[in-house]
Order: structure tokens, then C-alpha cells, then sequence
């Protein structure tokens, strides 16, 4: 505890000497990432934003939503225990009157299960799965023969967008949203060998090709596309492997997509500078940390470094940090409050990492 403390005290010391009163230098985004509670939690985490997020000057809140809705259009797609419109009134109410905006996400193309788990959509729609002959294990271990990390649907399947579209719709609809978090992380299955639409393709074409298509359903209605960013960093040169960048060639998308998709560039145990490569492609890029304090506050300290030091045509690309959250809220708001140590990390904790970025009494991140 004591080295996070000094680590903090570092931190505000050098924000401070950036001369953070510039409006140039100011992070537009101050972000906070975490899955949509569960009704059972809902009054909990309201509490949370009033008291914690608004304090801290957090303006941009992604909710994983998934299928914790209760989807008027799909209702067979929802969780047994999802949030009614009426809940999710109540997010929005708290976090506009905290001057936050919420962006609602739901993982598109990759990450359709989880270990053992099958999510929803390929669960009711098994036909949209890009992989059917992978069945999904009685136990999940990694490596496994079949490279299973995570199911994605067929990009190219005929209906698959009809459905996905209108959970997006209806999700953007009920948050009152200007943006939406597409996921599309972490895909490892498409083009697959076996698919019958999508064998021999051009994988970065299939992956651009996807992102271009929700980007431009979005456009329709005025919404801005987020998307996280390891897809699109070349794993092999850069050194990042197959989890933070593609080791299947989808990196080659990153100049195939359009320009105004917010990237969101996310490294957790390396305060690696890919910020610096979407901005230079073009595209607004936000940097997300998850449980390393010592790693997010240098990744503040370099969004900050690079809207002070960069061209005025690159500075207003680097939008700000994203501070992630990959428990779901209840577990983050125990460990928060109660100032749980991990048992492996110990104040190596997203918790801890929250309150570093953005503590209470900071005001440099406005």
C-alpha cells in the first residue's frame, strides 16, 4: 500500500507540472468501463455513480449490456434476471444529472461464449455461428485442440444482422444513447476454413467489412461507433501476441474502416504507446487501463504528454483513458469499498486503479 501511495503522490506531482490548466492538455474522456448491474444491484451501483463516478469528473460510462435487457424485440434473447426499461431509466437519470453519458455495449461478432458458456445469441440462433463444428467442452481449458477461446457469429450469415441490429437499436433507444460499444475484441474465430460463406476470405476484409456495416447502421441515426482496439494492431511485429493484437491478419483492417470509429486501446500490465499509431491512422483514441495502478497512471501521464506535445491535427485524437472493470459490479463495489487485496495481485487491483486515475480530490483530469 505504501508503494501505491507514493506511486500516487508521483503521479499527481507530474500532472501537476504538465501545467494541466491548458485546455489543450484537458482529457475529454474520463471513462469508466464495467458490466450493467444486474437488478439485484441496481440501487447499489446508482449510489456508486452519485457518489464516486460524479465526484471524480467521470463523464463517459460503457455498460456491458449484453442481454441484461429486457429486449422487447428479441425477448427470447434476454436474461432470466435483466433490467426492465424502467431500471434502466433510472442509470440514465443518475448518470445525466452527474453530466455522464452512457454507451451502451453489446459484443458483436467475437466473444459469443464464454469457458463452457454459449451466449445467447448462437444458444437460440445456432445457425449464425461461424464455427458449428467446434462443440463447446463439459469442462473449458486453454490451449485446447480446437483453439476455443470464444464462439463468434458468420459476419456473413443472411439474418444475422437483423437480429443484432435491432438489440442494438432498442438498447441505444432505451439508454437515450449517442454512441455504442460494439466490442470486437479478441476475435480469433472468422473466416474459418469450414464456413461456407466466409472460407478463403480475406479475414482483415471480413473483420473491416463488419465494423464498416454496424458503423454505418449507427451513422443512420446519428450514433458513434466504439470498438476496442487489439484487432487491429499486428501482434507479430509489434511484439503485443494474440491477445492484445491479431496474430490473424484482421490488423490490416485499421485502413479499411472509417475514420470516425473511437478506438479504445487497451493494454493491462505494459503502458505500451499503440495511442499513438490509431492517431496516427486517424481515428480518436482513448487508452484503458484494468488493474495495474503503476501502468494506468503512466498511461494518464502519456495521454496527457501526447495532447501537449503532439501537432494540432494529431493532439484532439488522443481523447482521454477508460478505466475498465472486468468483474461484475458487485464484486468491483465490495472490493472498492471494503478495499479487498487480490490473493495473487494484492493492491495490484481495478479498484485501486480507478482511484489512482481518478482520485477524489484531482482535479487536473477535468
Amino acid at each position: 500500500m505504501r508503494q501505491y501511495f507514493l506511486l500516487t503522490v508521483v503521479f499527481s506531482v507530474a500532472l501537476l507540472a504538465m501545467g494541466q490548466t491548458e485546455k489543450s492538455t484537458d482529457l475529454p474522456v474520463r471513462g469508466f468501463c464495467i458490466a450493467a448491474p444486474k437488478p439485484t444491484d441496481l440501487d447499489r451501483f446508482i449510489k456508486f455513480i452519485n457518489d464516486e463516478l460524479g465526484p471524480r469528473k467521470i463523464n463517459i460510462l460503457i455498460l456491458r449490456v449484453d442481454f441484461n435487457y429486457q429486449y422487447e424485440s428479441h425477448p427470447e434473447l434476454r436474461d432470466s434476471n435483466a433490467l426492465s426499461k424502467a431500471d434502466v431509466k433510472k442509470l440514465v437519470q443518475a448518470a445525466r444529472s452527474n453530466g455522464i453519458h452512457i454507451i451502451p455495449q453489446i459484443n458483436l461478432l467475437g466473444h459469443q461464449s464464454w469457458a463452457e458458456t454459449t451466449m445467447a445469441l448462437l444458444r437460440v440462433y445456432p445457425q449464425f455461428d461461424e464455427t458449428p463444428h467446434v462443440k463447446m467442452p463439459e469442462k473449458y481449458v486453454w490451449p485446447n485442440p480446437d483453439g476455443l477461446y470464444c464462439k463468434s457469429y458468420c459476419p456473413l450469415h443472411p439474418d444475422v444482422h437483423k437480429v443484432v441490429f435491432s438489440l442494438v437499436d432498442e438498447v441505444c433507444d432505451a439508454f437515450e444513447a449517442t454512441a455504442f460499444h460494439a466490442g470486437m475484441d479478441e476475435v480469433f474465430y472468422i473466416g474459418d476454413d469450414k464456413c461456407p460463406r466466409c472460407a478463403g476470405r480475406d479475414k482483415a476484409e471480413l473483420f473491416a467489412n463488419e465494423v464498416t456495416k454496424i458503423h454505418n447502421h449507427l451513422h443512420q441515426k446519428q450514433r458513434t461507433l466504439w470498438i476496442w482496439g487489439d484487432r487491429l494492431l499486428d501482434g507479430k511485429t509489434t511484439g503485443l501476441g494474440m491477445w492484445e493484437a491479431s496474430m490473424n491478419n484482421t490488423h490490416r483492417a485499421v485502413d479499411m474502416i472509417p475514420k470516425d470509429v473511437v478506438i479504445c486501446d487497451w493494454h493491462y500490465e505494459r503502458a505500451d504507446k499503440t495511442a499513438v499509431y490509431f492517431a496516427m491512422k486517424g481515428f480518436n483514441v482513448v487508452t484503458c487501463p484494468w488493474r495495474n495502478p503503476e501502468v494506468a497512471m503512466i498511461q494518464a501521464a502519456d495521454m496527457h504528454s501526447f495532447r501537449k506535445t503532439s501537432t494540432p491535427e494529431m493532439r484532439d485524437r488522443f481523447q482521454g483513458i477508460v478505466q475498465t472493470v472486468w468483474s461484475d459490479p458487485g464484486t468491483f463495489l465490495d472490493g472498492f469499498y471494503e478495499n479487498v487485496k487480490d490473493p495473487d495481485t494484492r493492491d495490484n487491483t481495478p479498484w485501486n486503479s480507478f482511484k489512482s486515475v481518478f482520485p477524489r480530490e484531482q482535479k487536473t483530469l477535468r
